[in-house]
Formats: structure tokens, sequence, C-alpha cells
């Protein structure tokens, strides 16, 4: 790589106005958001703001008691803060790459780990997998994402889409590799010893995501380690 003067450096890297909506990638791993009024964000996202912003934790009234509970079950979730005010707000998580997504009247499911940002428009709501195997796996607590606007996601890497429907039959996923799914989709528990060194795990069964019926699948090529969540802003 040439080396740059330093007006090439910034001539280079400068933050870009490109786009009139309110979230917009400044690169593919730093979301600029456009605040004039309120919206939702990782908690510990922000890099960098201008303006005057609040930050408040979400707190009881806007998570609900049955997300709260959700919560102390998993040990993880999704801790999130409200950015209300004018300025501008950068937000990055460790450096995954971030997926804009604009959900019209729309339902998606992601892991909760994944979520970067959304606006006040779009609701979310903890959902758990039906079998108590599910709760070995931090991965499997996962955020319901419904309504209208602008969602952020994040992965590891470039994510593969993979097609769900009845004419190829189950989709079988790992849950920490995991990143989200179409609303139409409620995926099960699967347990196979047989797969426990191939999945990566030592000891045990090995848990996957089985997928049926007509949707899609977002996976990472990437096992991701769910601790609980910071509750830095």
């Amino acid at each position: 790589m040439p080396v740059k003067t330093v007006a090439e450096f910034v001539s280079a890297y400068r933050e870009k106005d490109v786009s009139p909506e309110a979230f917009e990638l400044e690169n593919p791993y730093l979301l600029e958001v456009r605040l004039n009024g309120s919206v939702w964000a990782k908690s510990g996202a922000m890099v960098a703001r201008t303006g005057q912003v609040k930050f408040t934790r979400q707190g009881l009234m806007e998570q609900g008691l049955g997300n709260l509970l959700k919560k102390a079950v998993s040990g993880e979730g999704m801790v999130l803060m409200k950015m209300e005010g004018q300025g501008r707000v950068y937000l990055a998580d460790t450096g995954k790459k971030i997926t804009l997504l604009r959900l019209d009247n729309e339902t998606i499911f992601a892991n909760g780990n994944d979520v970067l940002a959304l606006e006040t428009g779009v609701s979310n709501q903890i959902t758990m997998m039906k079998r108590v195997a599910g709760m070995m796996s931090g991965g499997l607590f996962n955020v319901k994402l419904s309504g209208s606007g602008i969602v952020a996601i994040t992965s590891h890497y470039d994510p593969l889409i993979l097609k769900v429907s009845a004419a190829t039959g189950p989709v079988f996923t790992d849950p920490n590799a995991t990143v989200a799914w179409s609303g139409g989709l409620s995926p099960e528990i699967a347990t196979d010893i047989s797969f426990k060194t191939l999945m990566g795990r030592g000891s045990g069964e090995s848990i996957q995501m089985k997928f049926e019926g007509e949707g899609w699948v977002v996976v990472q090529p990437y096992e991701e380690t769910y601790m609980q969540a910071s509750s830095g802003g």
C-alpha cells in the first residue's frame, strides 16, 4: 500500500454523506445514525458522536417482564440503549460486518448478539426455542423484530443465505453460526451425537437448529461465543 500524505489520508477516510436515510454505512463495519428523535442501539456499540444525544439503558417498561425473565435464564440476551436527541452517532461491534435491512410491516428473527441498531418503528421481543435443550446454548435465545423501519444486523465476515423449502427438506445450522431467519420459520432444536466432533463439540450431544417450511436462514462462517452483554453506553 503506498504511503499517503495527511491530506490524502483525510480525504480517503472522511465521513461521506451519500444517503438520505437515517442509517448510513460509512464502511462495511461502521454505521452512522443521523439522529432526530430516538433510535435503539446495542449497548456499548457507540464509537463516536456529535450533537446533543442522551443515552438511556433499556428499562423494564420497554423490555417487559417476560423479556427480563428470559434474559435471566439465558445469561445473555440483548441489551439495548435508547439514543435520543439530535446529532450523529457512530456504531460498531468488534469489527463485524453490518447489513441494513428495511422492514415493511414484516417480521424477522435474529440472534440478539447480532442486532446492532433498530428504528423505533421496529419492536423487539426475546424468543426461546421450544425444547428445554435449547437452554444449553446462549445462541438459542433470539429476538423477534417486527414492524416497519430499518434494522442493522452484524455478522463475522460475509453472511450466507440458505433457502428453506419443503422441496429441499430441512436445513440444519449451528446455533453459534446462525445470524437471522425469515419470520415464517419456527426452528426447533435437534441433537445428534454423531455430529459432536464435526460441529466443534468436544463432548455431549451437538445442538443444532432445524429449519423447515418456506423461507430463508442466514449463517456466518464463524462460531460466535456468547457472553453476558456489556452494560456500557
